[in-house]
């Protein structure tokens, strides 16, 4: 039965809830991209006049051929190098995953934009949408296929991080290449899941304090390990703290 929202869990016992996008947000992110790619389509037109002087045939099958060559190729470049969003995805805050939660690979990329020609049968995105209403974790061809999910990416309030983050010495920004690659490997999901166990940790008791950001540090420092100088003598919820200004404080 469709569901809203998706439950991971990782292998560090850390639960993930998802929210995963409808038919409908993903349709108009569908008509965005759509509106890019033929913008994108007319300036190749005009770029590709010239050969109407040549043949008139000739000019129509190159322009076929290459708007399918941009409609393939833009959902794929964009996929990967925006790490699963385009266009309409990244206006309407949806971002492509793996069904589990993690990162993309390119063949799964590949797949689920090769075979959206499909889900657009027999006119715009009808079976794609078909499929996403009656699935499970709402899905289109393509996403099962590739094993992949659309989620919804809700806006978060910052807190104030002045508060959160008091200003002490943070070990991680020592070692700058690192801690800007963790910004760059970790999803939104997870830096707001670290964001919000520092909010609530008051709210927990100890016990389940303990193991939550027990938990939270061998995740992250799973994603980017950091050298033992940079974490000894700090605890699990200081790590995180420090995780967590690395993440969302502008520097």
């Amino acid at each position: 039965m469709r569901t809203g929202t998706l439950q991971i869990r990782t292998p560090d016992g850390i639960v993930f809830s998802l929210l995963l996008a409808g038919p409908v947000t993903r349709f108009l992110a569908a008509a965005i991209d759509l509106a890019c790619l033929m913008a994108a389509s007319s300036l190749l037109g005009s770029a590709l006049a010239p050969l109407q002087l040549v043949s008139s045939d000739v000019a129509r099958a190159v322009m076929i051929l290459a708007f399918f060559i941009i409609q393939i190729g833009y959902g794929i470049v964009a996929e990967w190098l925006w790490r699963g969003q385009t266009i309409g995805k990244r206006l309407l805050r949806l971002r492509v995953m793996d069904v589990q939660g993690l990162r993309l690979h390119p063949s799964q990329i590949v797949i689920r934009n090769l075979l959206r020609f499909l889900d657009s049968l027999p006119v715009f995105y009808l079976l794609g949408g078909l499929f996403c209403l009656f699935t499970r974790k709402a899905q289109r061809l393509g996403d099962l296929a590739a094993n992949t999910i659309v989620v919804r990416i809700p806006r978060v309030e910052e807190p104030d991080l002045d508060q959160l983050l008091p200003g002490k010495f943070n070990s991680l920004l020592e070692h700058r290449h690192l801690a800007s690659r963790l910004r760059q490997r970790v999803l939104p999901q997870e830096a707001s899941l670290a964001l919000q166990a520092l909010v609530r940790r008051e709210d927990l008791d100890p016990a389940a304090r303990v193991e939550l950001f027990g938990g939270l540090a061998a995740y992250f420092k799973n994603i980017v390990p950091f050298p033992q100088e940079a974490i000894d003598g700090i605890t699990d919820e200081q790590y995180i703290r420090n995780v967590v200004d690395v993440l969302y404080r502008k520097r």
